[in-house]
């Protein structure tokens, strides 16, 4: 069977945007229909007005939610707004002011009406809360992140910056839904008489001068591209270009909520995920072009690094090469700043991190995790294998504690002019030195009663012995870096791994699988991992 993955979208695969944000205020959800309640996945509230799943009706709950929210918690100070390009962020923004100024909350939009990246509005929480205020400010970023552009998403930010941790989450969620219950008699809403307003992309691409070593990469004279992917960093990367005095070229400036110059993702729909080879095909015939180019998704969490010796690289190997440089290139980190890695990433990080005598910090699936490490230096690096991190400024103080597509995306660039050596030449030397791993993520289709019994498991119910013919030497249902429960299982040996975690959104579970043997040994690995959960679940 023939597939799109990587073809040019076509008119019949593009958005109504004149209905999906008609839909935005005609439709009201149900929320006795547990697919139109409000629910937060690690990234916030996700879903599309065709179905009944973002409607005005739960942006203005969450954002009343929000506000009490920040009542029980005692945070008074401003609350900074940002949108991303989806079609419907700027109407959640409209109603997320309006109730934001019924309840006396004071916001901050972007000075110039710009599209906010996420990392931008960490930032600026981050900062206002490190300036020595009496008060403490947090944020709401509008949008889906690298969802179809049928979808909307409204995400919370405390004062710590990053992503709520899921005490926060529940309690905003059930707050929210049973506002929608009594009908939305307890939420405030008027017309925003004045609205404040802050410069994020001056303030973050200011910034960026702490962080990252522009001087190597102007004197290197490397020529640059950036594809924003239609994304919120579209003016971002234009005025890096312009404040470093870079050879930088944004190759695709285009703005479209039917994202209609994309090319598909694997399945065939239209994804902003600057990690798939599918949607990256536009960009990687730039390739032979520029030094290195670059990808970010619609809200510019994620990165996507294409070398011309190399393709787009594979998000572990990045991060693994991104361990190697930073730890090597920031003398000013602290010696005992671990490394943070989600526990679904490559173990050529461990193998790192391990012969530069660092403590690795193995976490749950969520950047979240890395927020108190990446405060208070602990862990100068947090990365998750689905092209998400973030890593401390030069002296060992706080960048974001959220993920920053733009960061590491440049960090491409300061690597190859500082190593004279692009980021895939620099991964073949950490195969040469450690072995070659075979990574991948393979679905598995299961009832919604084994997905939240796999959600529970005990590493202790696993009885095999082996996998792929190797002794296992870890079971593991908690994270060895936290000690927080994984929501799933993992099982090492020491050649291979695999963990298991049920789907948010789907009826099947997500089997991550490593071997440092081989494609087949692979092969093997995840036969057998589908064969020892299936057992475990009782089937």
């Amino acid at each position: 069977m023939t597939t799109r993955a990587g073809q040019p979208a076509q008119e019949t695969d593009l958005i109504n945007v004149e209905e999906l944000v008609a839909a935005y205020y005609e439709k009201v959800p149900d929320v006795t229909n547990p697919d139109q309640k409000v629910v937060f996945g690690t990234s916030g509230h996700r879903g599309s007005s065709f179905d009944s799943a973002f409607n005005e009706t739960h942006i203005a709950a969450i954002t009343q939610a929000i506000v009490d929210y920040r009542t029980e918690q005692g945070i008074t100070g401003p609350l900074f707004i940002g949108k991303d390009t989806h079609g419907l962020s700027r109407p959640a923004e409209t109603t997320a002011l309006e109730v934001l100024a019924a309840n006396n909350v004071r916001a901050l939009v972007d000075e110039f009406d710009d599209y906010v990246p996420t990392p931008a509005l960490s930032l600026a929480i981050i900062v206002y809360n490190a300036t020595g205020h009496d008060d403490q400010a947090d944020g709401i970023v509008i949008t889906p992140s690298h969802n179809p552009p049928r979808d909307g998403g409204f995400k919370y930010n405390p004062p710590h910056g990053g992503p709520a941790d899921s005490d926060a989450t529940s309690w905003i969620a059930d707050r929210a839904n049973e506002l929608i219950a009594n009908e939305l008699r307890d939420v405030k809403r008027a017309e925003p008489t004045a609205v404040e307003t802050y410069d994020y992309r001056g303030a973050y691409v200011a910034d960026l001068a702490n962080i990252i070593d522009f001087d190597a990469i102007r004197a290197a004279g490397l020529h640059i591209g950036a594809d924003p992917l239609g994304g919120a960093s579209v003016n971002y990367w234009k005025l890096i270009a312009e404040q470093y005095d870079l050879d930088l070229t944004v190759v695709n400036p285009r703005v479209d909520p039917q994202w209609g110059f994309m090319t598909l993702d694997w399945d065939e729909k239209i994804r902003m995920d600057p990690s798939s080879p599918s949607v990256m095909a536009s960009v990687l015939a730039y390739q032979h072009d520029y030094d290195i180019v670059t990808g970010n998704d619609a809200d510019a969490d994620r990165h996507g690094i294409v070398t011309p010796d190399g393709g787009l690289m594979n998000p572990n190997h990045y991060l693994a090469v991104a361990v190697q440089y930073l730890y090597t290139h920031r003398p000013e980190w602290r010696e005992d700043a671990a490394i943070g890695k989600t526990l679904v990433s490559s173990t050529m990080i461990d193998r790192v991190a391990e012969s530069l005598g660092r403590r690795l910090w193995e976490v749950p699936v969520g950047f979240k995790w890395f927020v108190p490490g990446l405060i208070d230096g602990s862990v100068a690096f947090g990365g998750e294998e689905s092209a998400g991190a973030s890593f401390l400024r030069k002296d060992g103080t706080s960048w974001t504690t959220d993920k920053d597509g733009i960061l590491l995306a440049l960090l491409a660039s300061e690597i190859r002019a500082v190593t004279g050596k692009s980021p895939s030449a620099l991964y073949a030397e950490l195969v040469e030195q450690f072995g070659d791993p075979v990574y991948q993520r393979v679905d598995a289709v299961a009832t919604k009663a084994q997905k939240a019994a796999l959600g529970k498991l005990n590493g202790s119910a696993i009885s095999a012995e082996t996998l792929a013919g190797d002794p296992i030497i870890a079971r593991l249902s908690e994270a060895p870096g936290n000690g927080a429960a994984v929501g799933g299982v993992k099982v090492v040996t020491e050649k291979a791994w695999f963990a298991a975690r049920p789907s948010g959104t789907e009826d099947v579970y997500k089997i991550y699988a490593e071997s440092f043997v081989g494609e087949e040994h692979l092969k093997q690995v995840q036969a057998e991992a589908k064969e020892i959960v299936d057992a475990a679940l009782g089937g």
